[in-house]
């Protein structure tokens, strides 16, 4: 884990698109420091559009830059339509962000599909589902990212302890694929046991790995949102961040005064600005289930907040 902090701040040129752009900053002797956080954008944000066919997964980069001034991007596993072993659709990919200059992040790796499931309670399912996900490994190395991400799922009844059992087991065997191809493994909080940061924390620690971290999500720590089972954020952000190699700074509505009205965003700003992390902090639309606002300028407002809280 990296313990180095530098306090290079980023500012932004607020304008029609928001645009959030770091600014390379300068230590005392002179020498060009990288800024502490960089923005992306995550491909979930703009599902509707994409499902609507209004845009293409390969369109992603372009309009992450063209429409937001962002110059780096989060894939969706779901959205490669089953070409993520075809080498012409990925020499595509990579090269319309390469021209862009846009970075490419990672790929949240679905918790459906025929991957199959980590923390399943049969050892062989869970041999066949780490073998199943190096194909993202795979084509997020040539792609050029730095991670995949994937779900702690497949234990359905099992007690706290024997998921966690399940779970390391599964994802120790994807991250030692990981580690030969130099990319990591992060797990988000995405409901269940994952949504209980403690637990994740757990698996984490038990995997053991410098190439194992989390991918926290500022609105995921429901454990189960139908029963209204969740786990405290802020707390939670706190106890992930140790070992983030990335952030989901998850929105889904803001009011009139850019203010995010599902939860306290500057608190989970300042975890994240008081850890000592650096690297991406992933803008992803949530919308929520009445969202009072596009999915375009929820991002935007989301940019907002960000060069607010953060950033500026």
């Amino acid at each position: 884990m990296n313990t180095r902090r530098s306090f290079i701040k980023q500012s932004a040129i607020l304008g029609a698109g928001l645009l959030t752009i770091p600014i390379i900053g300068c230590s005392p002797g002179g020498d060009m420091q990288a800024p502490r956080f960089k923005v992306s954008l995550a491909e979930w944000s703009l599902r509707d559009r994409i499902r609507s066919g209004k845009m293409t997964h390969l369109d992603f980069p372009q309009v992450a830059q063209s429409e937001f001034a962002i110059e780096a991007v989060e894939y969706v596993s779901g959205f490669f339509d089953d070409k993520v072993e075809d080498m012409k659709y990925l020499k595509e990919l990579k090269q319309r962000a390469n021209d862009l200059g846009v970075t490419n992040v990672l790929i949240m790796v679905d918790m459906w599909g025929d991957h199959g499931t980590l923390a399943s309670a049969n050892a062989s399912a869970r041999k066949v589902a780490a073998e199943n996900h190096r194909k993202w490994i795979d084509a997020a190395k040539y792609l050029g990212c730095h991670a995949i991400r994937v779900n702690a799922h497949g234990y359905e009844d099992a007690s706290y302890e024997d998921a966690r059992g399940y779970f390391v087991d599964g994802l120790s065997q994807l991250v030692g694929y990981g580690e030969d191809a130099g990319i990591s493994v992060v797990v988000e909080n995405h409901g269940g046991y994952s949504s209980n940061a403690q637990w994740l924390v757990e698996v984490i620690q038990g995997v053991g790995s410098d190439y194992c971290g989390t991918l926290p999500d500022f609105g995921n720590f429901r454990i189960d949102g139908e029963k209204g089972i969740l786990y405290d954020a802020l707390q939670g952000m706190r106890e992930l961040i140790p070992y983030a190699k990335g952030v989901s700074a998850k929105a889904n509505n803001f009011d009139v005064n850019g203010n995010e009205t599902t939860m306290d965003f500057p608190a989970m700003l300042r975890v994240v600005e008081e850890s000592d992390f650096e690297g991406y902090v992933g803008i992803e639309w949530g919308g929520g289930r009445e969202p009072t606002m596009t999915a375009e300028d929820g991002i935007r407002a989301t940019q907002a907040a960000l060069n607010k809280y953060l950033l500026g």
